[in-house]
C-alpha cells in the first residue's frame, strides 16, 4: 500500500499545473540540501580537530557529550521552523476498503525522508567511529549511534505532534512559545544548561551503557502518540464542516472598532486556518529569542545600543516584516471579489494597520521579560516598539502596494518562494536600517539615550498621524489595484 501512495502521489505532481517551476524548485533545494549535508559530514569527520581547536585544553569527549543535546534543541527549533507536515491527501481514500492504521503509517514513514534525519548521522557518527570506540569499546560506541538515532526520532515526531497540536488550537502556540522562553531564560542565566546536562547524561551512559536505552523508549513513546493523534483526527475536516456556522467576529474585543475590527477578525481567521499564513506567523515567533544573542552586558555597560535596537526592532515587527512582507496577496484567491462587493478600501487598510499594531502590542509584551537582565533593554524595547507601530506599518503597506503575486494558501512557507517579488525583498532595508541610521548619530555624539528618544518620538509622531498615512496609501492602492488584481490572476 505504501508504493500505491507513493505512486498516487507522483502522478499527481506529473500532472499538476507549473510542474515546471515546482521541478526547478526541487532541483535547486535537492542541490543546497547535498551541499549542507556534504559539509555536515566533512565537519563530522574533523569535529575532533574543530574541538580541540576551538577549546584547547578541555577534554575533547566531554565536550562532545555536552554537545550531542544542545544540537537536539537547536535541531527542535529549526524543525519547528523548517520541517514540513507529511501531506497526503486523505478524503480520496476515506470511503475505500483502506485501513486507517496503513494511512497513518504512511504519513510516519514518509516524515522519515528529510535532512533534519540524515544531518546528525553525517555529524555525530564519524566521531563515535573514531574517537568513542577507541575511548570505550565498541559496546559503548553502538549505544552512542543508538541513542543519536533515538534522538533524531524522537525530534522527527516530536515535532510532528506539536504542530498538529498548534494547527488545532492557537492557545497551545502560546503555551509553547512560554515554556521556549523559560528555557531560554534558564540557559541564559545559567540556572539549567543544556551542555551540563548532555555532558553529565551521556558520561553516565558511557559507564552504564544499558541506561542509553531509554532513548529509543522515547522515540518509540513520541511516535505511538503521534500515530494515535492521526489515527483519531483523520476525520478531522469531515466533523468541522458539520459545526455551526460562527458570527463575523469571534474576537469581542475588536468589535469596539466596528467594520475594521471584523475585517481584522477575519484576517486572524484567515492566518489560523491557513497552512501558509500559519506556518509564515509561526516562523516570526522565534525571533523572540533574539534578545539572547544581541542583549550583552558589556554593550548594556557601555550603553551602546545599536546592535541591540536592530534586535528589538526585529523582535517588536517582526510579524510586521514576515507576515506583511505578502501583503495583499493573502487575499489575492478572492481579491476580484474584495473589489467587487462594497468593502471599504479606507478601513480595509485600517484593518491591516489594527492587525500589525495589536502583534507588535503582543510581541512587545512578551520580550518585556528580557527587562530582568537590564532596565536598559525595557527602553531599547519601548522605542522599537513605537517605530514598529508608527513608521514601520506604513512602510510595510506602501511597498505591499507593488505586490503583485498571487499565494497559494494551502502550501507550507518553508522553501516556498511563490509571493516573494521584489518589493518584498527590498522594503525589509528601509524598516530594518532607517531606526539604527537615526540612532547612530546621537550614539557616536555620546547621547545613545537621545537617540532612542528621537527614534520612538518619529514613531509615536507617525502613531498619531496614521489618519493621513491612510489617506496616502488609499491612493496608492487605487492607483495600482487593477495591476494588482490582474497579477492575482496568473496563478501558474
Amino acid at each position: 500500500m505504501l508504493f500505491t501512495f507513493l505512486n498516487h502521489q507522483w502522478t499527481g505532481f506529473w500532472r499538476s499545473r507549473g510542474k515546471g517551476g515546482s521541478i526547478a524548485v526541487q532541483v535547486i533545494m535537492g542541490l543546497l540540501i547535498l551541499y549542507v549535508l556534504a559539509c555536515a559530514f566533512l565537519v563530522g569527520i574533523a569535529l575532533e580537530t574543530f574541538m580541540g581547536k576551538m577549546l584547547p585544553g578541555k577534554e575533547v569527549t566531554g565536550l562532545f557529550n555536552g554537545l550531542i543535546l544542545y544540537y537536539f534543541a537547536i535541531d527542535f527549533l529549526m524543525r519547528l521552523q523548517l520541517q514540513e507536515l507529511p501531506t497526503l491527501s486523505i478524503v480520496p481514500y476515506l470511503h475505500l476498503n483502506i485501513r486507517r492504521a496503513q494511512l497513518v503509517n504512511f504519513l510516519n514513514i514518509r516524515a522519515l525522508f528529510s535532512a533534519f534525519n540524515l544531518l546528525p548521522i553525517l555529524l555525530f557518527f564519524p566521531f563515535c567511529l573514531l574517537r568513542i570506540q577507541d575511548t570505550f569499546g565498541t559496546a559503548v560506541c553502538a549505544i552512542y549511534i543508538v541513542s543519536i538515532l533515538s534522538l533524531t526520532l524522537f525530534n522527527n515526531y516530536l515535532v510532528l505532534y506539536v504542530k498538529r497540536l498548534s494547527a488545532a488550537s492557537s492557545r497551545f502556540v502560546f503555551t509553547g512559545l512560554i515554556l521556549l522562553l523559560l528555557a531560554g531564560a534558564l540557559e541564559y542565566f545559567k540556572v539549567l544548561s543544556i551542555g551540563e546536562l548532555s555532558n553529565k547524561l551521556f558520561s553516565f551512559i558511557a559507564l552504564h551503557p544499558l541506561t542509553g536505552l531509554i532513548f529509543p523508549l522515547l522515540a518509540g513513546l513520541t511516535f505511538r502518540i503521534n500515530s494515535i493523534y492521526l489515527r483519531n483526527n483523520l476525520y478531522l475536516e469531515e466533523l468541522r464542516s458539520g459545526e455551526k456556522k460562527k458570527s463575523a467576529t469571534d474576537y469581542p474585543f475588536l468589535n469596539q472598532f466596528g467594520e475594521v475590527g471584523t475585517l481584522a477578525a477575519l484576517e486572524i481567521k484567515m492566518i489560523l486556518r491557513n497552512k501558509r499564513s500559519k506556518s509564515t506567523v509561526s516562523k516570526g515567533i522565534i525571533f523572540v529569542f533574539y534578545g539572547l544573542l544581541f542583549y550583552k552586558a558589556d554593550l548594556l555597560a557601555n550603553n551602546n545600543f545599536g546592535l541591540m535596537l536592530f534586535a528589538a526592532v526585529f523582535m517588536t515587527g517582526n510579524i510586521i516584516l514576515i507576515y506583511g512582507q505578502f501583503m495583499f496577496g493573502w487575499q489575492s484567491a478572492e481579491f476580484d471579489g474584495l473589489m467587487a462587493n462594497k468593502t471599504n478600501i479606507r478601513n480595509f487598510i485600517k484593518a491591516k494597520f489594527l492587525l500589525f499594531t495589536l502583534s507588535s502590542t503582543l510581541l512587545t509584551l512578551v520580550i518585556s521579560l528580557y527587562g530582568l537582565i537590564s532596565w536598559k533593554i525595557l527602553i531599547i524595547q519601548l522605542a522599537a516598539y513605537l517605530y514598529s507601530i508608527g513608521i514601520a506599518t506604513v512602510i510595510v503597506l506602501y511597498f505591499a502596494t507593488w505586490n503583485y503575486k498571487y499565494i497559494d494558501l494551502s502550501k507550507g512557507s518553508s522553501f516556498n518562494w511563490q509571493g516573494v517579488g521584489a518589493s518584498s525583498m527590498l522594503m525589509s532595508l528601509p524598516v530594518i536600517l532607517f531606526p539604527c541610521a537615526v540612532y547612530l548619530p546621537f550614539h557616536f555624539q555620546g547621547s545613545p539615550y537621545l537617540g532612542l528618544g528621537i527614534v520612538g518620538a518619529l514613531g509615536l509622531a507617525g502613531f498619531l498621524t496614521r489618519n493621513f498615512w491612510v489617506e496616502l496609501l488609499v491612493k496608492e492602492f487605487n492607483k495600482r489595484k487593477y495591476k494588482i488584481a490582474a497579477g492575482f490572476r496568473e496563478r501558474s
